[in-house]
């Protein structure tokens, strides 16, 4: 290829494949992170120390897998990894809502395959599989919520968190930004979003996330689901619709 020659777009399929394994890595990495890592060291000492280590750990797993999906497979797909994200680049502008449907179902492939693998590990540890673990790592709200909150108050944590993220999204992929780094600031803030949101809601922020856990979670975990796939796609449409509004009229008041 010359210097001067267009690198050729990805085809959609390959930016199905990209979406599938990217997603996987998200999911793979912060519920395999929940299931034996933070269960563990929480149920070896039961100590507040090792909560709050096994959050801290959570969070930093999702960031991490998040910027590794994004520098390994956001050149060809662009790293959505979310509904949540798709949806609301689409009514950003960024995205066409034409092949939003496309991205979704991959996200949610990923997904569930993460789950499922987790799950067959976890059927040979010295407990075999359980749904109580997946359940405990699912998201929830009232009694299936960590710190007991209210559906409201779950509500409202997804759906501002989400907004956030895809504000930070928006703004670090403009054409004003430096160029190669998205991939750190989005994966810092959902570092930032989970250290907030786990004790409240489990930390969603992602419906392709909580489908792939409730799926083994069991009955309480898919009654709530709803929760989890309306409130951060609602955030994320509101932060598209109104990024450019927010933001790009401060630009040219600067300009």
């Amino acid at each position: 290829m010359s210097d001067t020659e267009i690198p050729e777009e990805p085809s959609l399929g390959a930016r199905f494949g990209a979406e599938v394994a990217g997603t996987f890595l998200l999911v793979f990495g912060v519920i395999g992170t929940v299931l034996f890592t933070a269960n563990f060291t929480g149920g070896a000492s039961g100590t507040s120390e090792w909560l709050a280590a096994g959050i801290v750990g959570v969070a930093l797993a999702i960031g991490l897998a998040v910027v590794a999906g994004a520098y390994a497979f956001g050149p060809v797909s662009g790293g959505h990894f979310n509904p949540a994200v798709t949806l609301g680049l689409a009514a950003a502008r960024r995205f066409p809502w034409r092949e939003t449907w496309v991205y979704i179902v991959a996200q949610i492939i990923g997904g569930l395959i993460a789950t499922a693998v987790l799950a067959l590990i976890e059927a040979g540890g010295p407990d075999g599989f359980t749904s109580a673990s997946f359940a405990g790592a699912s998201n929830g709200y009232g009694d299936a919520s960590p710190g007991g909150y209210s559906w409201w108050a779950v509500a409202i944590v997804e759906f501002v968190l989400t907004a956030v993220f895809l504000y930070v999204i928006l703004g670090v992929t403009h054409r004003r930004a430096a160029v190669g780094f998205a991939g750190i600031p989005i994966g810092l803030t959902l570092v930032v979003i989970h250290l907030v949101a786990i004790p409240v809601s489990n930390a969603s922020v992602n419906p392709a996330r909580s489908i792939a856990t409730a799926v083994f979670g069991g009955a309480v975990p898919l009654g709530q689901l709803w929760l989890f796939i309306l409130a951060p796609i609602a955030g994320g449409i509101v932060a598209g619709l109104t990024f450019e509004a927010l933001f790009g009229r401060l630009r040219r008041l600067q300009s």
